[in-house]
C-alpha cells in the first residue's frame, strides 16, 4: 500500500487533470503518470482513463476511490494526534462553502483561526448546496456549510437563521409594501436560482403549493440581482446575499416565518479529526460573537 499513490489518484480526481494535480502536489506530470501506472500494475487493472474531456475513473477506480479517501483521512488524523501529543497543532481541513458564506463569514473566521493555529492548513471547495452535501458524503471534504436540513446520512449543526426577502425594482407597483406574501406574487415573473443552488425557496413554494412563473434560472446570485435591477422580473433571496444591493432595488421581507437555516454538515461528528474539531469550534464561536441572531 502506498499512501502517496492514493494521494495522487484522489488529487487527480479532485483537480480534474494530471497537470493540475501535479501543481497541487509539486510533482511533474510524468511523476503523476508514473504513480498511477505503478498502482495499476500492482492491482492488475486500470483505475483512470484519459480522454478528450479529461480524466475519469474506470468502474474499478470508482469502487476504490472511497477507500483511498478513507485511508488518507485516517492517516491524516493519526498524524494530527501524534502532533497533538507532542504539543503541536497541525493538519489539513477541507471545507465546502458557497458564495454568501465565503463573502460574509469566512474572511473573519479564517483570520481568527489562522492567528490561533498557523500550522493548520485550510483548503476551500466552493460549490452549490448539492455539491457540498455530495462532497461531505463521499469524503471529498471534512465538512461543509449547508442549508439545514441536509441530505440523509449527514450530521448537521445549525448556526444561523437567514430571513428570506422579495427583490423588486424600485419602480415595481409592489415596491412600497412593508411585507409581501406569496399571494401578492402570483402574477409576477420570477428570476430564480437553479435547482440545487437554493433549496430553501423551493421548500417554501412546496409548503404553500405555490407555482411561480419562472422565466430565468441562474446559478449566480449577483446575476439574479442584476436582472432584477433591469426590470426583468422579481426574485426571492436570503438576507446574507443582499449586502451592497443597488439603490434601485427594494428588498422586502417575505411575510411569515420564512428563513434558511445555515449550518455545518459532516459525515460523522464523532470521527472528526482534531484539526477539524478546532475549526468547527472556531466557526461556532465566531458566529456567536459577530452574527446577529
Amino acid at each position: 500500500m502506498s499512501l502517496s499513490k492514493f494521494e495522487v489518484v484522489v488529487t487527480v480526481m479532485e483537480s480534474g487533470s494530471l497537470t493540475k494535480a501535479g501543481e497541487v502536489l509539486g510533482l511533474t506530470q510524468s511523476a503523476i503518470s508514473h504513480a498511477i501506472a505503478s498502482l495499476e500494475r500492482e492491482y492488475g487493472f486500470s483505475i483512470l482513463t484519459r480522454g478528450r474531456t479529461g480524466v475519469s475513473l474506470t468502474s474499478n477506480g470508482e469502487r476504490l476511490l472511497k477507500y483511498m479517501r478513507e485511508i488518507l483521512k485516517w492517516n491524516d488524523q493519526m498524524m494530527q494526534e501524534v502532533s497533538a501529543i507532542n504539543g503541536i497543532e497541525v493538519g489539513t481541513v477541507r471545507i465546502g462553502t458557497f458564495t454568501s458564506v465565503s463573502t460574509q463569514w469566512l474572511p473573519g473566521i479564517l483570520k481568527q483561526f489562522q492567528d490561533q493555529y498557523p500550522e493548520i492548513e485550510i483548503k476551500l471547495h466552493e460549490g452549490y448546496y448539492d455539491d457540498i452535501e455530495h462532497w461531505a458524503l463521499t469524503g471529498a471534504i471534512d465538512f461543509g456549510f449547508v442549508s439545514v436540513p441536509a441530505l440523509e446520512g449527514l450530521e448537521t449543526i445549525p448556526l444561523h437563521r437567514d430571513r428570506m426577502y422579495v427583490l423588486l425594482h424600485e419602480d415595481h407597483p409592489l415596491a412600497r409594501q412593508e411585507t409581501l406574501s406569496l399571494n401578492d406574487l402570483q402574477q409576477e415573473i420570477f428570476i430564480m436560482p437553479k435547482p440545487g443552488c437554493d433549496n430553501d425557496i423551493q421548500r417554501i413554494f412546496k409548503q404553500y403549493a405555490f407555482t411561480p412563473q419562472v422565466k430565468y434560472e441562474l446559478g449566480d446570485d449577483h446575476a439574479i440581482i442584476a436582472m432584477v435591477q433591469n426590470g426583468l422580473g422579481i426574485s426571492i433571496l436570503p438576507e446574507m446575499i443582499l449586502f451592497r444591493l443597488p439603490s434601485s432595488i427594494r428588498a422586502i421581507p417575505l411575510q411569515g416565518e420564512h428563513f434558511r437555516t445555515l449550518g455545518m454538515a459532516v459525515l460523522s461528528l464523532e470521527q472528526m479529526s482534531p484539526a477539524s474539531r478546532r475549526f468547527l469550534t472556531a466557526v461556532t464561536e465566531w458566529i456567536k460573537e459577530h452574527v446577529a441572531v
